[in-house]
């Protein structure tokens, strides 16, 4: 597949962002599903405009922002300066030629370094891992939020510029690879297959639509419920956890 530039998908991206932003419930569900795994300093690739930053910050974890457009890193440091638990935002890019040497004052001094919905948009997704793992200390837990199922790849996928979807097995493939220990592996939101699939697949939409993403964030309670009951055997996203 041709390498997709970020810059193209910069504006549907961004109206993404700022839909999902509004799903409160939705964002809170995602924010505790990874808290667990979550510990001491943290890293967060891929901030975008800190819909999960925020939650992080209000429970005291320090952390630093990154993302691959100045842009968005511009409206993280207005939106954060003056926090406590904010620790900067830096534009960092996974795949950089030069990561070790641009990125030497970050590697190797977090706990934590999470990445939700963004190895999806990266050619090399095995350097991706790579680098992530070069930011963590020893023990250090990476977890990473993907697109589940090839099946599912629609316009929507298209637009969002991702490359590709995952399964569990796939995404801790990665992992093992670059000799990171998987702690845990799930899926995560059943109910939005459905949506994605009629709004992506047979509506043929280019990006979420507003209406849709509130009525989806009336229904998480029971969505939750749904998740619990299958115990994350299927889902519209792929997580997995590891450690250095």
């Amino acid at each position: 597949m041709e390498e997709i530039k970020f810059e193209e998908r910069d504006l549907v991206g961004e109206d993404t962002l700022d839909v999902i932003s509004s799903a409160d419930n939705f964002n809170t569900w995602m924010y505790e599903t990874i808290k667990p795994h979550c510990k001491g300093k943290v890293l967060e690739i891929g901030s975008g405009i800190g819909n999960i930053s925020d939650y992080l910050m209000k429970d005291g974890f320090p952390i630093m922002l990154t993302d691959i457009r100045t842009g968005y890193c511009d409206k993280l440091r207005a939106q954060f300066q003056g926090n406590s638990a904010f620790l900067g935002a830096k534009v960092m890019d996974l795949t950089d030629e030069d990561f070790g040497n641009k990125f030497a004052d970050q590697l190797g001094i977090y706990d934590t370094v999470f990445a939700l919905n963004v190895v999806e948009h990266i050619y090399d997704d095995n350097l991706a891992i790579k680098n992530c793992r070069k930011l963590l200390k020893d023990k250090g837990h990476l977890i990473i939020l993907v697109p589940s199922y090839k099946a599912l790849y629609n316009g929507f996928d298209k637009e969002l510029g991702h490359y590709r979807r995952y399964t569990k097995s796939t995404l801790s493939g990665l992992f093992s690879e670059q000799h990171l220990e998987v702690l845990h592996k799930q899926y995560f939101n059943f109910m939005g297959i459905f949506g994605w699939f009629v709004s992506g697949q047979l509506m043929r939409n280019k990006s979420i639509p507003e209406g849709q993403m509130k009525l989806f964030n009336i229904i998480i309670p029971i969505s939750r419920i749904i998740d619990n009951i299958i115990f994350n055997l299927l889902g519209l996203s792929t997580i997995v956890v590891g450690r250095k």
